[in-house]
């Protein structure tokens, strides 16, 4: 357990921003399943860009908060940009709206991103990192984290400089990806940086990178005695991953897998969230990507070729459906099919 300002963290999981991921009912299920504290898809620091319909949504869970002292789940709004004055406004703004934290990014590789000076291209500028924290944390009267990789390129890997100036800033907590900018994700991430910065600074320090499984969360906060592992690409599809870290880090054991019963079911009820909270031409599209995420481990994991097989053409036929119900439908018929060629095959080999 730990904190950030007057929020105590239960669990030692935290669910990764992505942008096109993380929106309001990933992190509602996520939360759901055992993740000790999520945070939103990056939001532009131009308030003069909110009025997009892609800022709206990835702001609409936050306008209707009235009662803050009711909710337990912490609401924490990423921001990125590189105008320290800007920043600044806008966390004035999300914390109006009802943000609990407000999260800078600063671990964004993509070019998009990068181009424009933002996210982890802010790293090569440490004046200009020290100018913004300074300026979004005297801003707001609520935690500011900020979320990093662990340095420039690996000839500048100045990780444990850039977190040093965010405890000084005021920074609560800190996200370390274990790449560097230059990195993107190619390679393996690298945790040795990590851990000196943990050891450098007080504050809460999230390890995140190429984290899988909870063997490997385990491995990870052990070597780097981080307070949590922060959770990205691998809870895509698999938000049962922070039970089962959590599970696995307090007895040693591991957590029996859902069921195919529980996935459909959580699968099911996925979807019509997203329906709901995109509208229908967009929720059926949204949903088209979180099935193939949720639905890729029967291609991997199949031992037999016909299950493979029949995830294949399901995913076509699924990726062309135009109607709501029958998304909602076709998942219960999947995963029926899927229960019977299972026990076909099973009844085949033990003949």
């Amino acid at each position: 357990m730990f904190t950030i300002g007057s929020w105590s963290i239960q669990q030692p999981t935290i669910l990764a921003p992505m942008a096109g991921v993380t929106d309001e009912p990933f992190r509602r299920l996520c939360s759901e399943l055992g993740a000790g504290m999520t945070v939103s898809e990056m939001v532009t620091s131009d308030e003069r860009l909110w009025s997009s319909r892609k800022s709206q949504q990835r702001l609409s869970s936050l306008t209707s908060i009235k009662d803050r002292a009711n909710r337990k789940d912490i609401r924490s709004v990423q921001l990125a940009g590189n105008d320290p004055e800007m920043m600044a406004a806008a966390a004035k703004t999300n914390a109006k709206m009802g943000a609990d934290v407000i999260d800078i990014n600063m671990g964004c590789p993509a070019k998009k991103v990068c181009k424009k000076a933002a996210g982890s291209a802010l790293l090569k500028d440490e004046k200009l990192v020290s100018e913004i924290l300074n300026a979004v944390v005297g801003a707001v009267d609520i935690p500011v984290t900020l979320k990093i990789r662990t340095g420039w390129s690996p000839e500048l890997r100045n990780g444990v400089t850039i977190a040093q100036i965010a405890e000084d800033s005021g920074i609560q907590a800190l996200a370390v990806h274990g790449r560097t900018r230059a990195c993107a994700f190619k390679g393996h991430a690298e945790y040795d940086t990590i851990a000196e910065i943990v050891q450098q600074i007080s504050i809460p320090v999230f390890a995140n990178g190429d984290i899988y499984s909870a063997e490997k969360a385990k491995m990870v906060l052990q070597h780097t005695d981080a307070a949590a592992v922060m959770i990205g690409r691998a809870a895509q599809g698999n938000p049962w991953i922070f039970r089962e870290i959590n599970h696995y880090l307090a007895t040693g054991q591991h957590l029996k897998k859902p069921s195919a019963e529980e996935v459909c079911l959580t699968l099911s009820q996925h979807i019509k969230e997203l329906h709901y909270f995109y509208g229908e031409l967009m929720g059926l599209r949204i949903a088209r990507k979180h099935v193939g995420w949720y639905l890729k481990q029967h291609s991997h994991n199949a031992e037999q070729h016909v299950l493979a097989t029949h995830y294949d053409d399901f995913r076509h036929r699924f990726n062309r459906i135009e109607d709501s119900q029958e998304q909602l439908n076709a998942i219960t018929e999947f995963f029926n099919q899927q229960l019977l060629i299972t026990e076909k095959l099973t009844g085949e080999i033990a003949a």
